[in-house]
């Protein structure tokens, strides 16, 4: 049975490889997931059904980086779903249970690229940039924001889920908005265009272009992530910074805690006397 199975695999590559046009590359990662899965799995028919049974592989591969496991499983999987479109097979998969990946954060913009851009800027650019980052906003509350949520010294918004958060104005911004408001004389929304408010796809345009134009390739939610870090790395609570981004819980936000802790020791690897030297 495991040679059939392995005879399944070559002709599953080629068919990647001729058909559906996979670069070697890959053909080469396919390859390596699916003999280290082979080495190891339960392959047998019971019932007129071919029954993989991969509960060794993933023990095998417990340690490894859950990225790494994601994508042998999805390996497998492609491979399966060979068997039953190309070879007609009935293939009962078993321990096929889907692994959690970590969302990787784009990196934090420097706060010095940030003064630059700002420094270029138009009124409405620098409004869009500052109400991003001064309040680590997300592109789709600050398109939806209302004039009449922005008090005095406070602004009110609406988030995910419904959920209502009042942040505090820093007082640059409050006057940044009461200049913008008075030349652009928006009637409901902030940002409009028109009778109508700038969606997110709209306001995006305008900040990618603007830092792309400095030479920086920048998105609207770099800069909240942005926000978090720069808060974080000059020592603010993480349960404010939770707060202050809308997040549910905080162990959504000890995320950036982690890049903070990645830059700090950079720093003291470049910073230190004895690193670097060797032994």
């Amino acid at each position: 049975m495991k040679k059939k199975l392995q005879k399944y695999a070559e002709d599953f590559l080629e068919y990647l490889l001729e058909v559906r046009g996979y670069s070697e590359t890959s053909i080469i990662t396919y390859e390596i997931a699916l003999r280290q899965m082979m080495e190891v799995s339960h392959f047998y028919e019971e019932d007129a059904v071919t029954v993989l049974d991969i509960t060794p592989f993933r023990f095998k591969i417990v340690k490894n980086h859950k990225k790494t496991i994601a994508k042998k499983l999805s390996a497998i999987r492609s491979f399966v779903k060979y068997l039953e479109d190309q070879m007609h097979m009935s293939v009962k998969l078993i321990a096929d249970e889907s692994i959690k990946v970590p969302q990787s954060l784009p990196k934090p913009i420097e706060e010095t690229y940030i003064e630059e851009v700002l420094s270029k800027a138009n009124l409405e650019e620098k409004l869009l940039i500052s109400m991003l980052y001064g309040l680590g906003l997300r592109i789709s509350e600050l398109s939806e924001l209302k004039l009449e949520n922005i008090k005095e010294s406070w602004i009110q918004i609406h988030g995910k889920g419904n959920k209502v958060r009042e942040l505090p104005l820093l007082g640059e911004l409050e006057k940044l908005i009461k200049l913008y408001t008075a030349q652009a004389m928006p009637k409901k929304y902030l940002f409009e265009k028109g009778n109508s408010p700038m969606n997110s796809a709209q306001l995006r345009y305008k900040l990618t272009k603007l830092f792309k134009e400095a030479g920086f390739k920048v998105t609207p939610h770099q800069l909240r992530h942005s926000f978090a870090t720069h808060l974080l790395n000059n020592g603010a609570r993480i349960a404010d910074v939770s707060e202050l981004l809308g997040h549910a819980t905080m162990a959504t936000t000890q995320v950036y805690t982690k890049l903070g802790s990645v830059k700090k020791m950079q720093e003291y690897m470049k910073a230190h006397p004895l690193a670097g030297k060797n032994p």
